[in-house]
């Protein structure tokens, strides 16, 4: 089941389940009632305290960035202020030369853990959702904590909805569009550093509440988004998360 936060009519917040029609339509269903999705604002699927994100997880968007594989999972911060929902417009920070997109698939924790095991890690997901790591290359290259560079407003847009870790092929692919021209391709399968090494890496050090989000890292393909982009974040299993892009 793909299960969806949204925002109803009458402007309560709720969970439901999210249904692909053939006709590609969506439609979302809750205590016996059924939107079509542009009916409803649709909520990002998890409410984190802390969102966790992995840097150079794929060797391939390492080396075009010019930069060697970790050795241990290359660990950053994105706060709570970061989320932005499928279907929003997301504003870029002014005056920046190079803002780039980034598809991710993000893990949602489901239970509070601390020191978890590798084989005991997938206990405590949730489900898995798309999220897009919108990165400020301008000030990312001038400091070393990223506040500037990854923790701005709406750089973390993540949805659409919530799917179960067994929806998910262990080599899932991860992709991403900008206004329909494909600019990232590749699969989890290319992870460095897998799902159970990241969630007992991070809780080493750090404990995950429910809801918060780890974010696995992105392929390879990054580039710079403009004002007026649409873009396209899918994770096969998952489905695709949509929003548009402005620069003031």
């Amino acid at each position: 089941m793909h299960q969806v936060r949204f925002r109803d009519p009458a402007g309560s917040v709720r969970r439901g389940e999210w249904h692909d029609d053939v006709d590609e339509t969506h439609r979302i269903s809750f205590g016996g009632e059924t939107y079509a999705v542009d009916e409803v604002d649709v909520l990002p699927p998890a409410e984190p305290t802390k969102i966790v994100c992995v840097g150079r997880n794929y060797a391939k968007h390492a080396a075009e960035r010019n930069e060697d594989v970790p050795d241990r999972p290359l660990l950053f911060l994105k706060p709570p202020n970061a989320l932005a929902a499928h279907g929003d417009t997301v504003t870029l920070p002014a005056g920046k030369e190079r803002v780039e997109w980034e598809a991710e698939l993000a893990v949602v924790v489901g239970e509070q853990c601390r020191n978890v095991t590798e084989d005991e890690a997938m206990d405590y997901v949730a489900g898995v959702t798309c999220m897009n790591d919108i990165s400020n290359r301008d000030d990312q290259a001038r400091e070393q904590n990223w506040v500037r560079g990854k923790a701005f407003d709406n750089s973390a847009p993540l949805g659409p909805v919530l799917a179960t870790p067994d929806e998910v092929p262990d080599d899932a692919s991860v992709e991403l569009r900008v206004n329909g021209e494909t600019k990232q391709s590749s699969s989890i399968d290319a992870f460095i550093f897998s799902i159970p090494e990241l969630i007992a890496e991070i809780t080493e050090y750090v404990t995950l509440e429910p809801g918060d989000v780890i974010s696995t890292g992105t392929p390879e393909g990054v580039g710079p988004l403009s004002d007026g982009d649409r873009v396209e974040v899918e994770v096969e299993g998952v489905g695709v998360l949509e929003h548009d892009v402005r620069v003031p």
